[in-house]
C-alpha cells in the first residue's frame, strides 16, 4: 500500500493496493495530512483545520459516506456554469455569527481548554470562518448533521489534539439537541486525559462519538534484556496499538499523531524504538515516525472497510510556545497567512 513518502499531493490518488502514499517533503516538515483508506488521500491544513474538516464532512461525508473524496468538486453557480472549487484554497474571514458554541455551556468541554473561562478577554479569535476562494461552505447546521449521522459511529484516535476536536464536535452538535440529558458519556466518566477511552452517546439519534487516547498509534513495549540503562521504555513501531480492534467498527475514523514524536517526549524520557523485536538505538525520531505511519497505513489498508468508513489523519499543529524554556505562550489573535521561522522546523516545540 505504501510505496513512497516523497512528495505532497492534494489530488485524488489511485487505489491503496497500487497507490503512492505522499508526504510533504521530509515527512516531519508537513503540517498535516489526511489518508483515506483504499481510494485516496486528502490533506487538511494545520491552522484551525478542525473547522475546515467539519465543513468538509458536512458537505461530503455525512450525506453519503463516500469511500473517496477529491479536493476538487464541481459546484453549480447562479449563471448555470460549472466551475471547480478547491476547498483548501481560500482565506479566513471574520464572521460575527461565530463561535458555533459556548464552551462554558457545554459539559464536555474541558475547563483547561476554555480560554474565556480561564481569563482571556478578547473574543475576536473565536470569530474566524474559512472561506474557499471560488465557492461557499454552508453554515454548520447541528440538527441537520445529527439527522444525517443517525445510527452512525464516529471515532477519534490520538492525543490531546484529537481529544479537543472530539470535544468540539460534541459541543457543536449539542446545540441541535433540546434535551441535553439525552447526551451522556457512556460510562459516566468526566472528561479527562487520564482515561484512555471516552464515549458520548446522542441517544435520540443513536449516535456514538468516541475518543481513544493513543498518542503514538503504535504499541508501547517493555525494556529489552541487556538494554542500556538509559532505556526506560520502548515503542514497537511495527505494531499498531493493541486497542486498534476497537476502532474498526466505525463510519468516520479520525486519527492524529505527531506532538509526542519529539525528543522531550521520547529520548529525554528514556523511550526508544523497537522493530522486529530488536532495539533500534540509532534510529532517529523522523525515521521512527515514518515507520509508524507505514505500520498504521498497512493496518488501515488491510483492516478498514472503505465502502463504509471514511478515514482522516493529521499531524502537527503550529506551536505557540516560546522563550528559553518554552514556557511562554504567544497569544495569537489572527490566523497565520503563511509559515515561517520555527514553523518550518523539523519538530514542533509543543
Amino acid at each position: 500500500m505504501v510505496d513512497s513518502f516523497n512528495h505532497c499531493s492534494f489530488g485524488h490518488l489511485r487505489s491503496f493496493v497500487k497507490g503512492v502514499w505522499s508526504f510533504c517533503k521530509g515527512v516531519m516538515n508537513s503540517k498535516s495530512w489526511v489518508f483515506q483508506s483504499f481510494n485516496g488521500v486528502i490533506v487538511v491544513g494545520s491552522l484551525l483545520s478542525f473547522l475546515l474538516a467539519i465543513a468538509y464532512a458536512y458537505l461530503f461525508l455525512f450525506p453519503i459516506f463516500q469511500p473517496a473524496i477529491d479536493n476538487s468538486h464541481e459546484i453549480p453557480h447562479s449563471n448555470n456554469s460549472i466551475s471547480e472549487c478547491n476547498y483548501f484554497e481560500g482565506n479566513w474571514i471574520q464572521d460575527e455569527n461565530y463561535p458555533l458554541y459556548d464552551a462554558s455551556h457545554c459539559p464536555f468541554a474541558e475547563r483547561g481548554f476554555n480560554c474565556l473561562a480561564n481569563g482571556r478577554r478578547d473574543r475576536g479569535y473565536t470569530k474566524w470562518r474559512w472561506k474557499p476562494k471560488n465557492c461557499e461552505i454552508p453554515r454548520f447546521n447541528a440538527r441537520e448533521i445529527l439527522e444525517k449521522m443517525r445510527g452512525k459511529r464516529v471515532v477519534f484516535v490520538g492525543d490531546s489534539l484529537g481529544r479537543t476536536q472530539w470535544e468540539s464536535l460534541i459541543c457543536m452538535l449539542m446545540t441541535g439537541v433540546e434535551d441535553k440529558r439525552s447526551v451522556y458519556e457512556v460510562n459516566g466518566n468526566k472528561i479527562t486525559k487520564q482515561i484512555r477511552f471516552l464515549g458520548v452517546r446522542f441517544s435520540l439519534f443513536d449516535l456514538r462519538i468516541d475518543f481513544y487516547r493513543s498518542v503514538f498509534l503504535v504499541q508501547p513495549g517493555p525494556v529489552p534484556r541487556r538494554a542500556p540503562k538509559r532505556v526506560k521504555s520502548t515503542l514497537k513501531i511495527d505494531k499498531l496499538d493493541d486497542i486498534s480492534n476497537e476502532w474498526i467498527d466505525s463510519d468516520v475514523l479520525i486519527f492524529n499523531s505527531g506532538h509526542w514524536w519529539t525528543p522531550s517526549k521520547l529520548f529525554e524520557m528514556g523511550c526508544y524504538f523497537t522493530a522486529g523485536g530488536s532495539l533500534k538505538l540509532g534510529m532517529p525520531i523522523t525515521g521512527a515516525f515514518k515507520k509508524a505511519m507505514h505500520t498504521w497505513a498497512s493496518w488501515a489498508n488491510t483492516t478498514i472497510n472503505a465502502n463504509r468508513t471514511s478515514m482522516f489523519i493529521r499531524t502537527f499543529e503550529s506551536s505557540h510556545w516560546s522563550g528559553r524554556n518554552r514556557l511562554s505562550c504567544k497569544v495569537t489573535r489572527r490566523p497565520s497567512s503563511r509559515t515561517g521561522g520555527r514553523d518550518r522546523a523539523e519538530f514542533p516545540t509543543s
